[in-house]
């Protein structure tokens, strides 16, 4: 075994599905053959020319990956040993995850959680850590099922937006309302636990700091004008999380709901997250939180990543993609 399989970013734009050296799969404790990788908006970005989330080049993108491990420098992990690995550099300034293979730091890896297989945790990946994550900060904020909160969820139709969807309904929640962008996306969140879906168009702003109190907690997947919009409309006490951008970067507010409605803003990380909490949330989605079903995702080979992401640039994506890989 000296040589795999990889998607490659040659240079910005430039990208090859080509057989490399296992010795170019860069530094680590551990050689994992890969089961599964998936496709998120991170990875759509990293094979944008302009996606500017690449730190070096060449490189194998891939934000998430799940295998086995097949040799190790440290006691920590065995052969054979199922493993998944989301976040740190992976797939950005360290190769990642679509490959056949990759070497990676022992710290980077999780040991496979008992109650998952290795496709259902990338099912759930990046995306079903950052939903994780979200619904339990909102939880520490005060969120209860008891309380039937009004919920809304942003770009719920998405990556992350579908699992957060799917989490709350098993956690009990009742109630949840959807915004999506397009019509054709309304069936497939009414599908996921949905009980009410807005559109991006029918979010209406009056441009006044605070409106009608609408929505008690927000999960927020997109950002930019969407959550300015919301945040007026936030119930006193509530609490938004929100982790992306695919909406802009830009965030227009006052300081008004904050300081006269005490609502808060939680910012969601899954990348650099401390290894205790990031088991915590990996049993969670094993145990209280799992997810059964694959109704709303698609099984993919490393040829069709580059066509399935510019399906997620151009807003033509539904639920989640992963990769079969080994």
């Amino acid at each position: 075994m000296e040589n795999c399989k990889a998607l490659v970013v040659e240079a910005p734009g430039k990208i090859n599905l080509k057989t490399i050296a296992l010795d170019e799969l860069g530094f680590g404790d551990v050689l994992v053959k890969i089961a599964y990788s998936s496709v998120n908006y991170k990875d759509m970005l990293a094979l944008e020319p302009e996606g500017r989330v690449l730190r070096t080049y060449p490189i194998i993108p891939g934000i998430d990956l799940s295998g086995w491990v097949v040799e190790s420098s440290t006691p920590l992990f065995s052969t054979g040993q199922e493993v998944l690995v989301t976040g740190y550099d992976l797939g950005v300034a360290h190769p990642g995850g679509f490959a056949e293979y990759a070497r990676l730091p022992a710290d980077w890896l999780v040991p496979l959680p008992a109650g998952l297989s290795l496709k259902e945790a990338m099912i759930l990946g990046t995306a079903g850590v950052t939903a994780a994550l979200s619904l339990w900060e909102l939880e520490q904020a005060g969120m209860t099922p008891e309380t039937i909160p009004r919920i809304l969820v942003t770009g719920a139709s998405g990556g992350v937006g579908s699992l957060a969807l799917q989490l709350l309904v098993k956690a009990g929640y009742q109630g949840i309302q959807a915004l999506v962008r397009k019509p054709y996306q309304v069936p497939l969140v009414t599908a996921l636990g949905a009980s009410e879906v807005l559109l991006t168009s029918e979010l209406a702003a009056s441009g006044k700091p605070l409106e009608r109190q609408e929505f008690d907690y927000v999960l927020d997947t997109v950002g930019g004008p969407v959550l300015s919009q919301i945040l007026p409309k936030v119930a006193y006490g509530g609490a938004v999380t929100t982790c992306g951008n695919a909406g802009g970067l830009k965030l227009e507010t006052t300081v008004l709901p904050f300081i006269l409605r005490g609502i808060r803003l939680i910012g969601i990380d899954s990348v650099a997250i401390d290894f205790e909490k990031r088991t915590k949330i990996w049993s969670l989605l094993a145990q209280e939180w799992r997810l059964g079903g694959e109704e709303f995702v698609q099984v993919i080979g490393l040829e069709e990543v580059t066509e399935t992401a510019q399906k997620l640039k151009a807003g033509q994506h539904l639920g989640r993609t992963i990769v079969a890989i080994s």
